[in-house]
Order: C-alpha cells, then structure tokens, then sequence
C-alpha cells in the first residue's frame, strides 16, 4: 500500500477499507440525519428572516443550503429524473414528522406520536429504497384525488403493516421489503 499524502487521505482509506458494501449504509445514515438538520435550518432562517425582517437571516440560507447539496451529492452522486428533488423531500418530510411526533409524545399523546414515527420511518426508508434503485418507478401507479380511495390505501397499509412479520418467502410489498432492508443493512452501532 502506498503512503498516504496526508491525513485526509489516510482517513478515507481507513473508512473505505471498512465498507463491505459500496453504500456505508452506517455511515450514509448518520450523513442522512446531518442533511435532514440542514433543510431544517434552512427552513428556520427564512421563517427567521420573515418573522423578523432581517435579511441576514436569508443571506444564510444560500451557505446553509450548499453545505446540504455537497453532503447528498455523497449518498446520491447520480440521479434521473426528480429523485434529486423527492430525496430531500422524503428526508424533510421524514424529520418533520420526527418532530411533531415528540411534541406530541411530550404531550402524552402516545398512540399519535408512535404513528408519526412509523410513517417518518416509512418515509425514511423510501428515501433508501429510492436511491438505492429499489423501487421500480413504472410500478407506481397514479391514485386519483379521491379521501375515500387514499383512506382505503391508508387502511391497507396500516393492516399490512400491523399483521405479523411475514415469512421470508412470502411476497412483499415494495415498502415492506425496503423496511426489512434498511432495519438490517442500517446499523449505526457497526463500526
């Protein structure tokens, strides 16, 4: 092995000789929560800069925002299409919801906070299922704008989800498999 150039360089090689797997999905998840830190901030300096009319608030939201496109460019380098764009939504979506749920948690409202986690989960996962060329995007299908139609697919999921984990050759649904994934290949305790 060569000699590194400098620390930078010995790090990476360190950190890239521990990864089995191309995606560090231990690492990538702590990047993960990082990124859903920066859209949140970049969030508050606007509501910041509105609520008090200072624009150095805004002037921050630029710096904030190209910190948060360096670090995703790391766990999504190439993209088609939207993804870009619907990556940082589901993580955004995902953090917010974290949020509202230990609000709500902290209330003793249990039962909603415990339903907000999942779904921040479930969108959590999308994210890797999405970036991890998991799903296959001419399966999903348009629902109409329809409450009763999204609230029989609500209850659908919600009874999948709910009955017992399924045997390992039973089919699965997209989002059961990217779960059962992302609850084995993320493990923030592996070193």
């Amino acid at each position: 092995m060569n000699k590194a150039k400098n620390v930078k360089e010995f790090v990476e090689r360190i950190d890239s000789s521990k990864k089995v797997n191309p995606k560090d999905l231990s690492s990538d998840q702590d990047l993960t929560i990082a990124i859903m830190n920066l859209i949140s901030i970049e969030e508050h300096l606007v509501f910041s800069g509105a609520k008090t009319g200072k624009t150095a608030f805004y002037d921050l939201v630029e710096e904030v925002r190209e910190k948060r496109k360096t670090l995703m460019q790391k766990i999504i380098p190439a993209y088609e299409g939207e993804v870009w764009c619907i990556s940082k939504h589901l993580l955004a979506s995902s953090m917010r919801l974290m949020e509202v749920g230990t609000k709500q948690q902290s209330l003793g409202n249990k039962k909603q906070a415990y339903d907000l986690f999942n779904q921040a989960y479930d969108l959590y996962c999308l994210f890797w299922g999405l970036n991890m060329n998991m799903l296959n995007i001419d399966d999903v299908k348009w629902i109409e704008d329809n409450v009763e139609d999204v609230k029989k697919l609500s209850a659908k999921v919600n009874a999948a989800v709910a009955e017992e984990p399924a045997k390992e050759d039973a089919p699965q649904g997209a989002l059961a498999k990217m779960k059962a994934f992302v609850r084995k290949a993320v493990d923030c305790c592996i070193e």
